[in-house]
């Protein structure tokens, strides 16, 4: 804009004082076209409408930490999630224990130890099965969670599922032994997939470790059958396997769990320690989906967004928990076979709507790279340190407000308030809100400009006086169109808003349906302009006068065209002339100061102003009509052709 103000306005000027006329007459008419090529007033109207926004996105548990992270969520093609907690509920609850003589079911949620334990639908007492206490006690001091009881009731700290692990051995009575004293720990993470605890008591020192099935399983070389301690066959492993293979495809999250009696009572190396392990058995944990999620990822199909899971649980349990939520899964890959992968076999994968388990921190970065290769624009949960090259590396990072981690949160562009993917939906709805609404109004503002060019560059090929001072067009650019431009940041979301596909990434703001759009509106408003000017030159009127005219006409016809770019796909009543009270605010406020610029006494003098009467309003509104009418007549036809007879062969097409 600013190339094209300065090339216009040098043109103009050199032609001008090439054909005789007065320098600085010139020089004020350079200065006048220079202003009405730039929209002095869009940087400020595409902040302040920004800072809306993410307001608004703020009511919908978003936090955004840039203001173009909006513009770039409303354009997201992908959203790669993780499923605890952001698509579950992540209150997890221990519901199945399968030990190698018997399955257990306990009963009770949330996190008061109140529940029974039932074998064939039948109530036993825990303490009668020394294999079920034995994998309990594991998991309780294999744990750094703990719940503690005020008079709200029973609160957890810590992780969901080691929480679990914690409120099922309460359930059991192991809250009332006396713990032994931890001598080292062995932390989790996503390539050991395990986590070991040495405890000391003061008859035996011992190793307990949790994690993924299929690695605790892997180190176990005994297992504990009923109260007997034997040597682990490969049935057991079957036995084993098949257990783990059922508990999952029911969608629950499981664990393995073993031990190991260190007899000579001193501590180990880490891989001594985790070797040769006594297999006690698997829990299963239930994470029940957040009730609004189905409905999310309905909604993001709609809009077009592909979903991809990635998980550090197993393919199985992932599978199941998706496919639950309506989501499209047609293969699970485990990171194991990921990473045996060519980039070809992933994009083959993705093509399969593959959801991925078992990940690490290097693989999830590679999945965002792929799909950012095959253009798409990828949003990317996470909560963890490990998450933050991901979040970085994706088009729009985000994490979790609840569980993130500072690193995790520093790394992205999105805090997610409530951990929920359904705010994530809501968040892109918001950003396309905010992407349709800048495009509404720099259309607005640039047909406007338009408007201005063409009156003045014609008025000079004329050789008449000048039509608009430059003060006008300030006024105009900053005051009048300004207020209704940040109006037009506020509209609602039009109808349909989440059934369009996301916007490319290469395509400019201003396509090439708003350039047509702009050249057309602001011409005839230029033309229009310049009609009235010298309509009131030829008959006889001062020039005070006629600029005047055509000043303030502009500035009606202006205000009359914001209703053809409140909607940007239908006719005003699709939205609702009543649906955005700020446009109708603006819209008066914005008449009031034009009409206290041309009866105002000190404003006449600012701008160079005469009064006007009833029959020169008359005449502004007849050449500002057409504005509305020509583009609405043309938006009702389009809207029934589309919504009439083009959506009902879609309809009948799809039935």
């Amino acid at each position: 804009m600013g190339i094209l103000a300065v090339s216009v306005s040098a043109i103009v000027v050199i032609l001008g004082v090439l054909t005789g006329k007065p320098l600085l007459e010139m020089f004020l008419t350079g200065v006048s076209l220079a202003v009405a090529v730039v929209p002095e007033g869009l940087p400020a109207v595409v902040t302040i409408t920004l800072a809306l926004g993410i307001r608004a996105m703020v009511r919908r548990n978003a936090l955004l930490r840039r203001l173009q992270a909006a513009e770039t969520l409303g354009a997201a093609s992908v959203i790669c999630t993780d499923k605890t907690g952001t698509l579950t509920q992540n209150q997890m609850t221990l519901q199945r224990v399968w030990l190698p003589a018997q399955e257990i079911t306990i009963t009770g949620v949330g996190h008061e130890p109140n529940g029974s334990f039932e074998v064939d639908g039948q109530s036993v007492a825990p303490r009668a099965y020394p294999d079920l206490l034995a994998i309990l006690g594991t998991g309780l001091v294999c744990n750094n969670a703990r719940i503690h009881q005020d008079g709200e009731g029973w609160h957890p700290v810590g992780d969901p599922t080691e929480t679990a692990l914690v409120v099922a051995a309460y359930k059991a009575g192991l809250n009332t032994e006396t713990p032994g004293q931890i001598e080292s720990e062995i932390s989790f993470n996503s390539s050991r997939k395990r986590m070991t605890i040495i405890e000391r008591r003061p008859d035996s020192l011992t190793a307990h470790v949790k994690g993924a099935p299929e690695v605790v399983l892997e180190r176990s070389t005994r297992i504990l059958d009923g109260s007997e301690e034997r040597v682990m066959t490969d049935a057991d492993r079957q036995r084993v396997e098949e257990a783990f293979r059922r508990m999952a495809g029911g969608g629950l999250r499981v664990l393995g769990l073993a031990r190991r009696t260190l007899s000579d009572g001193v501590i180990p190396s880490d891989e001594e320690a985790e070797s040769q392990l006594t297999f006690l058995g698997l829990v299963g944990l239930i994470d029940p989906p957040r009730p609004e999620v189905p409905e999310a990822v309905r909604l993001a199909y709609a809009a077009g967004i592909k979903i991809v899971m990635i998980t550090g649980d197993s393919p199985e349990t992932a599978a199941a928990i998706g496919r639950g939520i309506g989501l499209r899964i047609g293969r699970a890959v485990h990171g194991n076979e990921l990473a045996a992968m060519t980039d070809d076999g992933l994009r083959l994968a993705l093509q399969q709507d593959a959801m991925f388990a078992r990940t690490t921190p290097e693989q999830k970065m590679r999945i965002v790279a792929l799909l950012q290769e095959n253009g798409d624009v990828v949003a990317m949960t996470g909560d963890g340190v490990n998450d933050a090259p991901a979040l970085k590396k994706a088009d729009i990072g985000i994490s979790m407000g609840i569980r993130g981690t500072d690193v995790a949160k520093g790394a992205s562009d999105m805090v997610l308030l409530d951990d929920n993917f359904a705010s994530i939906i809501g968040a892109v709805e918001e950003g396309r809100r905010q992407y349709d609404n800048i495009q509404k109004f720099v259309r607005y503002l640039l047909s406007s400009n338009m408007a201005e060019l063409v009156a003045i560059f014609i008025n000079i090929a004329l050789g008449g006086p000048l039509i608009l001072l430059p003060v006008q067009i300030l006024w105009m650019n900053l005051v009048t169109d300004g207020l209704t431009s940040v109006a037009l940041g506020l509209e609602k979301p039009e109808r349909g808003i989440m059934h369009q596909p996301p916007s490319s990434p290469k395509e400019n703001i201003l396509n090439r349906v708003g350039i047509i759009t702009v050249l057309a509106i602001g011409t005839y408003m230029g033309l229009g302009t310049l009609w009235l000017f010298h309509r009131y030159l030829v008959g006889g009127y001062s020039v005070e006068l006629a600029q005047t005219v055509a000043f303030t006409g502009l500035i009606v016809m202006e205000k009359i065209n914001v209703f053809n770019f409140r909607s940007l796909r239908g006719p005003l009543p699709s939205v609702g002339l009543f649906s955005n009270p700020w446009i109708l605010a603006a819209w008066s406020l914005a008449l009031g100061l034009q009409v206290a610029a041309v009866y105002v006494p000190f404003l006449q003098t600012a701008l160079h102003t005469v009064p006007l009467g009833i029959r020169d309003w008359g005449l502004m509104l007849a050449a500002a009509a057409p504005v509305f009418i020509l583009v609405e007549g043309y938006k009702v036809a389009r809207w029934w052709l589309r919504g009439g007879i083009w959506g009902q062969r879609c309809s009948h097409r799809q039935g």
